[in-house]
């Protein structure tokens, strides 16, 4: 379809790439700060609401509900248009950007000033059987997918009586130790743990989890000496940490691992770092080696020489803003840098439209804070302070409820933590969310076949996992375990 041909704007427009953390604060920040005549503020994004990243550990493991871990858009960005659909090509020299609704064809979007907060995506090697075996822990489907299958699993080997299975059922590995791993882990292991005591069947110290990690120390963003204490923690749980080890193989669920460790696990969690989001390369604006838009301090997006190129400003995970509290590094791509920088864009831009010079991005990381689980945390705040178990963990909730935009997530977070105090957990696991057609296909299936005769029972490849293993054979069947 063809750009947008309309009469010349009485107000500029702002185009925002993506409705992260980055996108968010700048519309949200822009708006306050500028009237609608003043500017016109849109944002595109696939999704119609903004992803909290650091609750997810907590989502999966049932602490805070999904639907509070999101700020819709609709609710969070008054005065803004928002475009839901998905950005296929940037074309910054005609100011124009192609997008792709979810239904119809793409078009075309004209703008004055760019803003591109497209964030990151999942990196994944070429190991095989990653794709098929794996599952993302970045989005809060997926992190409701990862709580799912582990509580699933475990129902399932409640009722299953051959070992291997059952081995195979129970064994949960994770791969990456940075935080979005490391809490991972602790927060999934420590519901799997709560939920075992609620089966008869099952013993605890049949659950297996396996943490894996490239480099020699989980943690990086904290000291050595609290990555350790967190390392010790973890193995008093009975995790078992692979350090300096890699993931070579996962085909068939069979995990082989770069120290000659193997085993057969149904649950690959892969966390092992992200890349800048790769629509990026179908664009004409300047990209660093890493595919990350080249950015100066003051967010506005630049050639590798230094030249600013006009009326582009970027930041967050995709793009390379210098880190002026650490000279010659750039800002890492973590919660706490795109929700500062997304608020200090939108006040450049709104001087930048108010003919007046933006200023540059400074930021010293105030700390960092870890959950391992309920009440166990680790945090490290102002560099030197370093902080352990409950306290920690009580540093972790406060700091990132109010980090939460809206007053209404904050206080539907708080007010869900407040009735966990008083009421256990839910351990139920809603598997066949993922795919909640598959009871309707498997009934379906015609009850006589063609030639009069009872039609053999088959399985739709869209049916939950534990029907598919009941039509193969595998389901429980006597063995060496007897149910108690």
């Amino acid at each position: 379809m063809s750009a947008d041909t309309r009469p010349p704007r009485k107000s500029p427009r702002v185009l925002i790439l993506g409705g992260g953390t980055v996108g968010l604060y700048t519309a949200r920040r822009l708006r306050k700060r500028l009237g609608k005549r003043e500017a016109a503020i849109v944002v595109v994004d696939p999704r119609p609401y903004m992803t909290y990243a650091p609750f997810l550990p907590e989502t999966a493991a049932g602490s805070i509900d999904p639907r509070n871990v999101v700020a819709p858009h609709r609710r969070s960005l008054k005065g803004v248009d928002v475009l839901q659909g998905k950005v296929v090509r940037i074309e910054h020299a005609q100011r124009r950007v192609q997008i792709r609704p979810e239904e119809g064809e793409p078009y075309w979007v004209s703008y004055d000033f760019l803003v591109v907060g497209l964030g990151s995506v999942a990196r994944t090697l070429p190991i095989p059987g990653l794709i098929e075996q794996g599952i993302g822990f970045k989005t809060v489907e997926e992190a409701i997918a990862v709580r799912n299958h582990v509580l699933g699993r475990i129902e399932a080997a409640a009722s299953t009586w051959d070992p291997e299975v059952r081995r195979r059922m129970l064994t949960f590995v994770f791969v990456g130790g940075g935080f979005a791993g490391v809490e991972a882990i602790a927060e999934v292991e420590d519901i799997a743990r709560y939920t075992v005591k609620k089966y008869h069947a099952i013993e605890a110290d049949e659950l297996r989890f396996v943490l894996v990690e490239g480099n020699t120390r989980i943690l990086p963003e904290v000291s050595a000496e609290l990555g350790g204490y967190t390392l010790d923690q973890l193995r008093t749980r009975q995790i078992d940490i692979h350090l300096g080890t890699f993931l070579t193989s996962c085909v068939g669920g069979h995990v082989v691992l770069s120290d000659g460790t193997e085993m057969d696990s149904e649950t690959i969690v892969w966390t092992a770092g992200v890349k800048a989001n790769p629509v990026l390369k179908d664009s004409d604006l300047p990209l660093d080696d890493r595919g990350r838009v080249i950015a100066n301090a003051n967010l506005q997006v630049t050639t590798a020489d230094g030249t600013v190129v006009a009326d582009a400003f970027a930041a967050g995970d995709c793009a390379a803003v210098p880190d002026l509290a650490n000279p010659g590094q750039t800002c890492p791509p973590n919660a706490q840098h795109a929700l500062r920088q997304g608020r200090h864009l939108g006040e450049n831009l709104a001087r930048v439209l108010r003919s007046a010079e933006p200023t540059p991005y400074r930021h010293k990381n105030i700390g960092a804070v870890a959950s391992l689980g309920m009440y166990k945390g680790v945090a490290q705040m102002f560099g030197r302070f370093k902080v352990r178990g409950f306290l920690a963990w009580v540093l972790h909730r406060t700091y990132h409820v109010f980090a939460m935009p809206t007053w209404n997530r904050k206080i539907r977070i708080m007010a869900g933590w407040t009735w966990s105090l008083l009421l256990r957990r839910e351990v139920i696991a809603l598997g066949s969310l993922q795919d909640p057609r598959a009871e309707f296909l498997a009934a379906a299936v015609p009850a006589v076949g063609p030639s009069g005769g009872a039609a053999r029972a088959e399985t739709s490849p869209a049916a939950a996992p534990d029907e598919r293993r009941a039509a193969s054979g595998t389901a429980p069947r006597g063995g060496a375990r007897a149910y108690r």
